[in-house]
């Protein structure tokens, strides 16, 4: 979700600005996807990176996390949307932590879509900790992708059809390597405070025009 400093600094405004129009525009995004026929939708929210960035700017991020959470769990239950929390969150503090499983463990059964968060992840890191996983439980011959794919972070969900990149960027930013071997792509210099409804509608469209040979022919 890219561009929300940048949309601050283009209206004058503090970054903090730029970070509470990114939560309306997951708002947005979050009640158009299963209209869309969007099954599981992840958006990364805080990487296990962002913690070198200033501190008051990780206390915003973080105060922004407990508010949307604490708004919008209602309005995610009523929807039927299930939600999980992706990646080292439990490093998180306790607070937050019980915040986010409570809110987890609500919506468990739900079924119109599966939204996840991913906090404090880096797909590096994911990988690493399956790995170790896997060295604890199984004997080096029963280690193979299936296994690995097991102690992911994201296990039970399909892999990604689309990766959206907003503002403008080309690259995975460390962002589900596993899972996203053979995702499409969608790059849009829209910045993420102004996605909606119609730009995610404009990306799916697109992505429903490619045709995917998963490496075959």
């Amino acid at each position: 979700m890219d561009g929300n400093g940048r949309w601050a600094k283009a209206r004058h405004l503090p970054r903090v600005a730029g970070h509470r129009a990114g939560v309306e525009a997951v708002r947005r995004v979050v009640e158009a996807a299963p209209d869309l026929g969007i099954e599981v939708l992840t958006l990364y929210a805080f990487s296990s990176e962002n913690w070198k960035r200033p501190a008051d700017e990780v206390g915003d991020l973080m105060g922004l996390l407990r508010h949307y959470i604490r708004s919008e769990i209602d309005e995610l239950h009523r929807n039927g949307i299930r939600l999980i929390f992706i990646g080292n969150y439990k490093a998180l503090k306790p607070d937050l932590v019980t915040l986010l499983e409570t809110s987890a463990e609500r919506t468990r059964d739900n079924s119109r879509m599966t939204l996840a968060i991913a906090l404090n992840y880096g797909g590096q890191d994911e990988i690493v900790r399956a790995a170790r996983a896997c060295a604890a439980e199984l004997p080096a011959d029963q280690i193979d992708a299936a296994a690995l794919e097991a102690r992911l972070d994201t296990a039970g969900l399909p892999a990604p059809d689309l990766v959206v990149r907003t503002s403008g960027e080309q690259r995975l930013s460390n962002f589900l390597l596993w899972q996203a071997a053979y995702a499409e792509f969608v790059v849009t210099d829209r910045l993420w405070p102004d996605f909606d409804r119609a730009a995610l509608t404009e990306t799916v469209a697109e992505f429903s025009q490619r045709e995917r040979r998963f490496g075959g022919r």
